[in-house]
Parts: structure tokens; C-alpha cells; sequence
């Protein structure tokens, strides 16, 4: 019996998450490596095989899902089962860290990923798309993604499409997992040094993770995946604020600011709704005061909704969304590829 089956995709600075639904039936998969770099780009060659990896592995282990009566994805009750041989995916979405900016032919995934899984459309979005999708289910509003790095989006899946931030660890990404991470570092550092606002509590942890500090400057810069070490390091901060460090509380209150500042930013032209994702917003009870305080300093109305899922569960959607040729293509965040080509749609102006 034929059986075609809709995979989403989630690529960020964590790792590679899957969800794959069959009948059904859905399965869930990831690893944990860095996101594959060539000269600072996303090397989409070596990141089909991670998917491709993936994917194959996360059909081993499945759950058979019922859907909640909200009817919001992400919040399914969940039974061990098994899932169907598949022949064919119908759709497939992959969000991607980088995009826009660092990923110089989303036609590559669809080379390497279209025939080896049959796919009748495979959507290429950035993550912030993903993650919008996942937390308000189509719906407009603004959706701060933060993990690693951090990009917001606010779009009503239409004609407005702002960015905010996702500039990188170098250039931007204020109040993510790598920013937290080298502001404690920076303070572990001279705590380390004798020099004014230094924390001990950091230096601590510096040290038993990365051990002496010209070992850590080794690790960092000669690593191609400097910002994947720096934000290994915020659950680190995240401990020392907890406990009570002073100097960990304030990068992390002023993380919080930081990503309600971009998430306003974000806001034009759309009314007041707010959510978030990604993995950095697991830290709520050091985040979430500080970043609602500061969106509603600037817009007393804001509404704040927590997520119907995560990225992957809105890159699944996409997918599904695909199959049925409601998705068109939104450059330089969006791409839709068929067997008969793709992108199907030039690209519209962008808002900002």
C-alpha cells in the first residue's frame, strides 16, 4: 500500500530537530552538532545528510498522536506506537538558521533532499519563519526566536514581513544564548583579571567547563563554531543567577530588555500580538519579566500568547500548509520548490 507522508524540519544553532507525520501517526528525531559552516555560510551539502540522517532515524521512534480539541499543533496527547512505511513525503519543510543572510542557494537542499524522499514540494524557510508558524499558527502577529542567536519576525503572512536582529553573534543577536554566554564569560574573565565587575561565581563555572582561561580562548577562536561554545555557556549564567550572583542576574534581565527591544521593533504595522520560541525562552522565569516589561513600555497594549509549539512543529505545518498549494514564496525568506521548478513566484517587496 502506497503511504505518503508531510516532515518538518527545524536547523538552528542547537542541532537538527525533525517531526514526520504519516497517517496520523507522527515521529520526532534530532541531533545536536553545530550547524555545518563553509567560510561563515550554512554548508547545505553536509546539512542534507544531517537531515537526510535524521529523518531516516527518527522513523524508528514514533508516537501516535491525538489531536487536542484546540486544534493547536504542539499540544497533541501522545501514545507509544510505531509508524507506517513511507514511499513518498507529500511536502517537506525545512527552516534554517541563517536564512536570510548565510545560505547562498536554498536550491540546494531540494537538489539533494527532492528525489533521495520522493517530495511533491519542499519548502526552504528561514527559522524565524518556522518558529512564527509554530507559535501563532499562521496568524499575524511578531515572534521572537531565540537560542542560540536571535531573529524576530512580525508578518501577517502577507504583505508585512519586518525583521529584527538575526545579524549574527558578531554583528547582532543581543540577548541570545551566545550573547548571554560571552557576557559571562566577559565577567568571568575579570573576575579572573582583578578587574571591576567580575564575578567569581562565573569564574567558577568558566573553569570547570572549559578549564584554564588560554584554553577557552584556543576553543573560541580557533573554532569554526564560536557562537555554538559561547552559548554553552548561558546555562552557566543561568545557574549563577539563580543562586544568587548579581552579576549573572543582570545580564540575564538585561537579555530580556534586549529581545523586547527587538521584538517592538518588529511590531510595525501589526497589531499588538506577541509570542516567542526557541530554547532559550526555557529560562522564562529569568527572561520573560524583563522582556514583556520592555515591549509594554513602548506599547501598553501589547498581548502576550505563549506558543502553540515549537519551530519544527511549525516547519511540520508548512509542510502540510505546502501539499495543499497554500504556501507561495515570501523572498528572501520563504522558497517553495517543485518537480516542475521553483521558486514558483518572484520575489516581493520587502517591507524593511
Amino acid at each position: 500500500m502506497s503511504r505518503t507522508g508531510f516532515a518538518g524540519v527545524d536547523v538552528g544553532g542547537g542541532g537538527v530537530r525533525v517531526r514526520i507525520e504519516v497517517e496520523g501517526m507522527t515521529a520526532q528525531g534530532a541531533d545536536a552538532a553545530p550547524v555545518p559552516r563553509d567560510r561563515g555560510h550554512v554548508d547545505l551539502d553536509r546539512l542534507a545528510a544531517r537531515i537526510a540522517t535524521v529523518v531516516d532515524q527518527a522513523t524508528l521512534v514514533a508516537e501516535e498522536t491525538v489531536p487536542a480539541r484546540t486544534g493547536g499543533f504542539g499540544q497533541d496527547r501522545a501514545v507509544q506506537g510505531g509508524v507506517p512505511a513511507v514511499d513518498r513525503f507529500a511536502a517537506m519543510a525545512v527552516g534554517v538558521t541563517g536564512l536570510p543572510g548565510l545560505v547562498k542557494d536554498p536550491g540546494t537542499l531540494w537538489e539533494a533532499l527532492g528525489e533521495r524522499f520522493g517530495l511533491g514540494t519542499l519548502v526552504v524557510a528561514g527559522d524565524l519563519v518556522t518558529t512564527h508558524v509554530g507559535a501563532l499558527g499562521f496568524q499575524p502577529g511578531v515572534v521572537v526566536a531565540a537560542g542560540t542567536g536571535v531573529i524576530t519576525l512580525g508578518t501577517d503572512m502577507n504583505g508585512v514581513w519586518n525583521q529584527a536582529d538575526g545579524w549574527g553573534h558578531l554583528l547582532g543577536d543581543h540577548g541570545g544564548g551566545a550573547w548571554i554566554g560571552a557576557q559571562g564569560l566577559h565577567a568571568a574573565l575579570r573576575a579572573h583579571d582583578g578587574r571591576a565587575g567580575g564575578s567569581a561565581a562565573l569564574l567558577e563555572r568558566m573553569t570547570a567547563r572549559f578549564g584554564h582561561p588560554l584554553d577557552l580562548v584556543a576553543l573560541v577562536y580557533e573554532s569554526g563554531s564560536a557562537a555554538h561554545h559561547l552559548a554553552s555557556f548561558a546555562p552557566c549564567v543561568g545557574e549563577a543567577a539563580r543562586a544568587g550572583d548579581p552579576v549573572a542576574r543582570r545580564i540575564w534581565t538585561e537579555a530580556g530588555r534586549q529581545l523586547g527591544q527587538t521584538a517592538v521593533a518588529a511590531a510595525t504595522g501589526l497589531d499588538p500580538v506577541f509570542s516567542w520560541g526557541g530554547r532559550l525562552f526555557d529560562a522564562a522565569d529569568l527572561l520573560m519579566e524583563p522582556f514583556q516589561e520592555t515591549v509594554r513600555e513602548s506599547l501598553p497594549g501589547a498581548r502576550f500568547t505563549p506558543p502553540l509549539g515549537t519551530s519544527a512543529d511549525g516547519a511540520l505545518a508548512l509542510a502540510k500548509a505546502a501539499a495543499d498549494g497554500t504556501v507561495r514564496p515570501r523572498h528572501p525568506y520563504l522558497y517553495v520548490f517543485t518537480p516542475t521548478g521553483g521558486p514558483d513566484a518572484p520575489p516581493p517587496r520587502r517591507t524593511r
